[in-house]
């Protein structure tokens, strides 16, 4: 199964994308065990969340691709009357373009400074990840 980085890489070059995660395989005399799937998502949605500025206090964030041609933001914040309010976002890379899918069947294509915004955000994702969860320093993508 393509690990995360690979999938996240493969959406952003439009290539398939080998990774080396060898160094993820703990040597058997240690008591640490790899970490599965979910966990690496965790980490990576923690970097995520960050890449948006700060998170309110209150708020919970996160911003993590699911697989190769989906992408999530999700929000959570107790409101004024103390409710739990939340909010989520989902990006599917499509041939049309990415298609932005929202509660209440909400649905459009991104476009413009939104679309800008997004693939940096992308770009910036995939470069923090790779160098703070995968331990690998990403080359530049143009």
């Amino acid at each position: 199964m393509p690990s995360i980085l690979s999938k996240a890489l493969s959406l952003l070059t439009g290539s398939e994308a080998k990774v080396n995660t060898d160094w993820l395989k703990m040597p058997a005399n240690r008591a640490l065990k790899p970490l599965t799937e979910r966990e690496l998502i965790r980490l990576e949605a923690e970097i995520g969340a960050k890449l948006f500025g700060p998170i309110p206090a209150g708020h919970r964030r996160e911003f993590f691709c699911l697989d190769a041609k989906t992408w999530i933001w999700h929000e959570e914040w107790v409101d004024d009357t103390r409710k739990l309010q939340t909010a989520t976002t989902r990006y599917e890379v499509q041939e049309r373009g990415i298609l932005k899918v929202q509660e209440g069947a909400r649905y459009a294509y991104v476009e413009g400074q939104e679309l800008e915004n997004l693939t940096m955000a992308i770009r910036m994702y995939y470069e923090r990840v790779a160098r703070d969860v995968y331990n690998t320093n990403p080359k530049s993508i143009a």
